[in-house]
């Protein structure tokens, strides 16, 4: 197995592990505890040390990791990986189950802005997390994740519903998308069919669960897929192979023993615009950023210094070219799976890069000796968004939109190149190592 294979592999195992945000920072945290990361918590004072490792994590599912480096902050910046850790995905309502025609339905909400078909004929589950009392009268928090097939949602067959092939197939968002989980009975109440459910789960009497939060799933594991193997397809490529790549650029011994003050942040919230207390738009960054300043005893002035001494990638996927659909793209702006890291632009600042941004990117690069393609949207479709511009405009750091690329974004299974995911490792671990 080649190390790009070795490379896409772990990350096949990271998405598997990883079926909610609530998991994804779980997964996290377990690997920076192998490379002696301390968790830090932000109601504590905090004292760093020199080239100590540490890791905030805010309300279970956005997480910042860095070590603070040895070397001056004023001079050197931060040196910022910025992603999300949440997809496009179906999120349970809290009256979950309800009984139609015979049979439980498990009622959903559309959680940002995925393909809806593409979850249906697809073996689902949910996993998240459940909030109960403790005999103690804490509040404590249980991660569950059913891994076993529970829910799906059947297509309609073709004979009623002769036109799917020409018009394709739209689903009714309050109708037409509660998913199957079981036979109903006459003795069922199916709230306690779901609250037994969740108690059996977690180990705790149904009176004690207090709240839950649930995303749905796709218990398909990853694959490599293609002639020579060099295409990989799961959920959540968009954007968990982004804070793959960044956590192991983190972990990467020469970047750990550099000296520098490098971060990782990985937002929840970013696919229902960032405004939350844990998202980009919020104050996590900031609040962590100035501590750090705080903790290595620098005046504001310094630390406002720091960030004009400061670079971020944000880097969340991009749109590889599909030739089947050739209409949707910039003919003059393709960009290819297994072709490099993508950079992204956007005249309307839906992208953050700049000249300036871009030609430092292209320099990491080249001392990378990896290849960089440019991406910019088709003019008559509007152009998504990223981290990128809210956390520039909010710290006045330069920033590039970077990203790999792939192909399905937003379906319940995403495809992209295996030979780009390291290419993007490595370009990261440059960065993080330059002085």
């Amino acid at each position: 197995m080649s190390l790009a294979h070795e490379a896409v592999a772990d990350l096949l195992k990271f998405i598997d592990g990883s079926p909610s945000p609530w998991h994804a920072v779980l997964t996290i945290e377990d690997i920076l505890a192998d490379y002696d990361f301390e968790y830090i918590l932000e109601i504590e004072a905090w004292k760093l040390k020199p080239g100590g490792r540490y890791y905030v994590i805010r309300d279970d599912s956005s997480i910042i990791a860095f070590v603070a480096g040895k070397n001056r902050l004023v001079k050197q910046g931060y040196k910022i990986i910025g992603a999300h850790t949440d997809s496009p995905s179906l999120r349970i309502k809290p009256h979950a189950l309800h009984e139609s025609g015979g049979l439980l339905r498990m009622g959903v909400e559309v959680y940002g802005g995925p393909i809806l078909a593409t979850f249906t004929d697809r073996d689902l589950s949910f996993a998240g997390r459940v909030t109960h009392l403790c005999d103690n009268g804490e509040i404590a928090t249980e991660y569950i994740h059913f891994k076993q097939p529970l829910l799906r949602l059947p297509n309609l067959a073709i004979h009623m519903n002769r036109h799917v092939n020409e018009k394709g197939l739209l689903l009714h968002k309050q109708n037409e998308l509660p998913l199957l989980f079981a036979v109903s009975s006459e003795n069922q109440l199916p709230d306690k069919v779901f609250s037994d459910l969740l108690a059996s789960k977690c180990h705790t009497p149904v009176e004690q669960i207090l709240s839950w939060e649930f995303n749905v799933y796709d218990t398909q594991k990853g694959a490599f897929w293609g002639a020579n193997q060099e295409f990989y397809s799961n959920s959540q490529l968009d954007n968990l192979a982004s804070c793959h790549a960044g956590l192991q650029a983190l972990l990467n011994e020469e970047v750990l023993a550099s000296g520098n003050t490098v971060v990782c942040a990985f937002f929840d919230h970013e696919e229902v615009g960032s405004e939350s207390a844990k998202g980009a738009e919020g104050s996590f960054l900031p609040d962590i950023l100035e501590r750090i300043a705080t903790a290595q005893k620098l005046s504001n002035d310094d630390y406002k210094r720091a960030l004009a001494q400061s670079f971020m990638f944000s880097v969340d996927m991009a749109h590889a070219y599909q030739p089947n659909f050739s209409s949707a793209y910039e003919p003059e702006q393709r960009v290819y799976v297994n072709k490099g890291p993508v950079i992204k632009l956007n005249a309307n600042q839906r992208y953050s890069s700049t000249s300036v941004s871009v030609a430092m990117f292209i320099n990491w690069c080249q001392q990378a000796d990896v290849a960089y393609q440019h991406y910019s949207h088709c003019t008559d479709i509007p152009c998504g968004s990223t981290i990128g511009p809210m956390v520039s405009a909010k710290l006045g750091i330069r920033t590039v939109d970077v990203g790999c690329a792939m192909w399905a974004m937003h379906s319940i299974r995403e495809s992209a190149g295996v030979q780009d995911h390291i290419d993007m490792i490595k370009v990261m671990q440059c960065f993080f190592k330059d002085n």
